[in-house]
């Protein structure tokens, strides 16, 4: 697999269109941190990590409201073959606010409006509303 964290996020916009209450993610350190920054920020109920299989998994609760999902969207922006770097103050905004950016910096994986804040810049994985 050539994009782990394009598989996770096509994973999750798949079972949000076939709305199911889970979905089952092969594990690593990156999709757990991505999984903690969505469950913060109000997208999915929580995350667990699966240890009983051979190899470890992520078993994620989506979120809906009246059986439409809180993720409307979710869209990896720096891929593989071109990636997308920003400054603190190039930054974007998602939907004026309304959604969020997940960056990788040097602090870690956080979202656009928290490295904004801490002024440091990297790498823009994904964006969601």
């Amino acid at each position: 697999m050539t994009d782990p964290i394009a598989d996770f996020l096509t994973r999750i916009r798949n079972a949000c269109s076939a709305q199911q209450e889970q979905v089952l993610i092969p594990f690593s350190k990156i999709k757990a941190e991505l999984s903690r920054i969505l469950q913060e920020e109000g997208y999915i109920w929580g995350y667990e990590v699966d240890t009983n299989a051979t190899h470890p998994r992520l078993k994620l609760k989506l979120k809906y409201q009246d059986k439409i999902p809180v993720i409307r969207k979710i869209d990896r922006i720096s891929k593989p073959g071109l990636r997308k770097y920003v400054g603190s103050t190039e930054i974007p905004r998602v939907l004026g606010g309304l959604g969020i950016s997940i960056l990788s910096t040097p602090s870690g994986l956080m979202t656009g409006a928290k490295a904004r804040k801490a002024k440091v810049g990297g790498e823009i994985l994904a964006t969601v509303w």
